[in-house]
């Protein structure tokens, strides 16, 4: 689970008596987005750091792993910002695509859903807008192209540099 904090870093004990000691919590600053209890930050600079907050909930949603770190899913959202800032139409996409996300989920927000299965009822709502899927597209690729992450899936990478698959045990998968 994680908890967005407000700009002022502001939480009720109510909040945090509900957060649990499991969560992490994110901060939401004027130009960052910062996780300070797994030590990594995400630094704003064409989107709103509350958008790229809501991309990260989002990111964990449409690609759920409870073994993966938010970082990697931080580290996935930072090319949304990248592309954002070279082009003012990317940029206004997503910026209204999370606007209509939040709307969508009411008062509180999107990532002030507490149940994912209200996340994800609202992310099935607009799975078809070019806006969910410019952010699934980049997602399957800059997640999943992350190196550190791909030992937690038991993927040892390409092969052809070490020799192939043939003599290297190409059958030994135990999950299939």
């Amino acid at each position: 689970m994680v908890t967005i904090l407000d700009k002022t870093g502001g939480m009720s004990r109510r909040q945090l008596l509900k957060t649990g000691a499991a969560s992490a919590v994110l901060m939401v600053t004027g130009t960052a987005v910062i996780c300070p209890e797994q030590a990594w930050g995400l630094e704003a600079t064409a989107l709103k750091p509350d958008t790229l907050a809501t991309l990260i909930k989002m990111a964990r949603d449409i690609y759920p792993h409870d073994q993966l770190a938010d970082r990697f899913y931080a580290a996935a959202v930072k090319g949304q910002d990248t592309m954002a800032a070279k082009d003012e139409k990317h940029k206004m996409l997503i910026e209204d695509g999370i606007a209509d996300l939040d709307k969508r989920a009411g008062a509180g927000g999107y990532r002030g859903l507490g149940w994912e299965d209200d996340r994800v009822a609202i992310l099935r709502d607009i799975e078809t807008t070019p806006f969910f899927q410019a952010v699934r597209g980049d997602l399957v690729v800059s997640l999943y192209n992350q190196k550190e992450i791909w030992p937690i899936f038991g993927y040892e990478g390409e092969s052809y540099s070490k020799g192939g698959y043939i003599e290297r045990g190409f059958d030994d998968i135990t999950w299939l």
